[in-house]
């Protein structure tokens, strides 16, 4: 858990860097945190599982990957922040220091291996996700964002405690491994139990935008200022898919005839939610968190399925989502920035990307492949993480819920084509927008990987 002590440790350096006069050192400080951790987290790739801190911690191939996903979305991320030396107003040092800090809340609830840490892991992660999206002080919207996801995410936290204290009344334990030997011993758990598991449940799949604990996501996506948007679209979705397959896969898969109808409701119902509000939407913010709850369905699929090729599709899908979810969200802020819409207004709508094919090629190109990928396009990394979820479904005989999510992807291709229609078949107003070098390489990176995983898919199954 070497990723743990390094973003702790080197994100104190980077607040305490704040006394600094000069704010120019900050940005490149955390990107060289972020390299250094991302090589230590998969500097153990080929040892044998381990445990940390008297076991409370676990440490595997799926762990170091769903973890690498997570450190890679937010050295993009963070290289995407140069706004913040610009804006007077901003605290730089703070900012960092703390999206290093939700870091070690993330990587926490993906190597879980005690009830415990998961809260403290959640606890960590949303209480950083919480200021960063009332950030920007001078903005009601965000604060209004920040108000709504602090007092509906404390009743959820509640909510999973609770369920917390009835596994351990239950079943005497916290620990993963005792909660499975427990459910493979007991042929007719609880009903203590059950209601432990699905009061957890519920509070985990707040966290991910799962229908119907999804109310929270569109006013605050939108709310947030864009670039703390994309980090917790991303970031807090990959982490809490990661926490929640190894509780049902590490503990509970003995119990899969009690949990998965329940989860099957939930994800059909999120699907719905995600796909069909997300059409009735002008903000692209709003669509992008939609499409957000939307993918949360997608990803349900394969936790609902539980299958051998359920841990691939999950560990693929996220890197695919997170990489088009950051693309799509670095043209947005580059063209607000450059058309003079200021984060957080109602502006920030379709339109905004108006003759963006003209305006910037590149831009136009990203944004592209970018809404391709979510939509599933075949060529893009997103295709074959649908394929893959699909495929884990199809092994486990849900053939019902697979046509649901099928006809669900094609809604999808509808409102994400609402963005490439206005960059190439609108007229916009104003000059050719100039993209930053460091942004630009950036969007190349997420862009060209994308497109190489669509090409080349297999690369990655396997791994884990």
């Amino acid at each position: 858990m070497l990723p743990i002590i390094l973003l702790s440790i080197l994100g104190l350096l980077v607040l305490f860097l704040g006394f600094q006069k000069s704010k120019n050192i900050l940005l490149p400080a955390t990107l060289l945190v972020l390299v250094i951790t991302l090589i230590a987290n998969f500097a153990n790739w080929n040892d044998a599982p381990s445990l940390y801190f008297k076991g409370m911690l676990f440490e595997n191939k799926l762990t170091m990957a769903f973890s690498g996903i997570v450190l890679i979305s937010a050295l993009l991320i963070s290289a995407l922040t140069r706004g913040f030396i610009d804006d007077e107003a901003a605290q730089p040092a703070e900012y960092y220091a703390i999206m290093l800090f939700s870091l070690v809340g993330a990587i926490i609830m993906i190597g879980y291996e005690n009830l415990l840490m998961l809260f403290v892991g959640v606890e960590i992660l949303s209480v950083s996700m919480y200021v960063l999206t009332g950030s920007d002080k001078r903005n009601l919207r965000s604060n209004e964002a920040a108000l709504k996801y602090l007092l509906m995410g404390s009743f959820a936290t509640g909510i999973m405690l609770f369920g917390m204290a009835l596994l351990y009344g239950a079943t005497g334990s916290f620990n993963l491994t005792a909660l499975k030997s427990y459910v493979l011993t007991n042929p007719s758990p609880s009903v203590m139990m059950y209601v432990g598991l699905l009061m957890l449940l519920i509070g985990m799949l707040f966290k991910v935008s799962a229908a119907p604990f999804h109310f929270w996501t569109p006013d605050v996506y939108d709310g947030a200022p864009t670039v703390f948007t994309a980090f917790m679209s991303t970031i807090v979705k990959t982490a809490g898919f990661a926490a929640i397959y190894r509780l049902l896969s590490g503990s509970f898969s003995g119990a899969y005839t009690f949990w998965w109808s329940t989860l099957a409701g939930i994800t059909v119902l999120t699907l719905l939610a995600g796909n069909i509000t997300a059409v009735y939407q002008n903000s692209f913010k709003r669509m992008m968190a939609y499409s957000s709850i939307s993918h949360a369905g997608y990803l349900l699929l394969s936790l609902t399925a539980l299958s051998s090729q359920s841990q691939d599709a999950i560990v693929f899908y996220s890197l695919a989502y997170s990489l088009a979810t950051i693309s799509a969200f670095g043209v947005l802020m580059i063209v607000g920035k450059e058309t003079g819409v200021r984060s957080n207004e109602v502006s920030e709508n379709f339109n905004v990307f108006n003759g963006l094919g003209k305006k910037n090629p590149l831009l136009a190109f990203v944004l592209t492949v970018s809404m391709l990928s979510l939509a599933g396009i075949p060529l893009t990394a997103g295709f074959w993480g649908k394929f893959f979820v699909f495929s884990s479904v199809v092994e486990r005989g849900l053939t019902w819920i697979l046509i649901v999510a099928v006809l669900m992807s094609a809604v999808g291709i509808y409102y994400y084509f609402k963005a490439v229609i206005a960059a190439y078949m609108r007229e916009g107003e104003g000059n050719a927008i100039k993209v930053p070098q460091f942004y630009r390489l950036v969007l190349i990176v997420t862009t060209i990987i994308t497109l190489f995983f669509g090409l080349l898919p297999d690369l990655l199954k396997g791994l884990v």
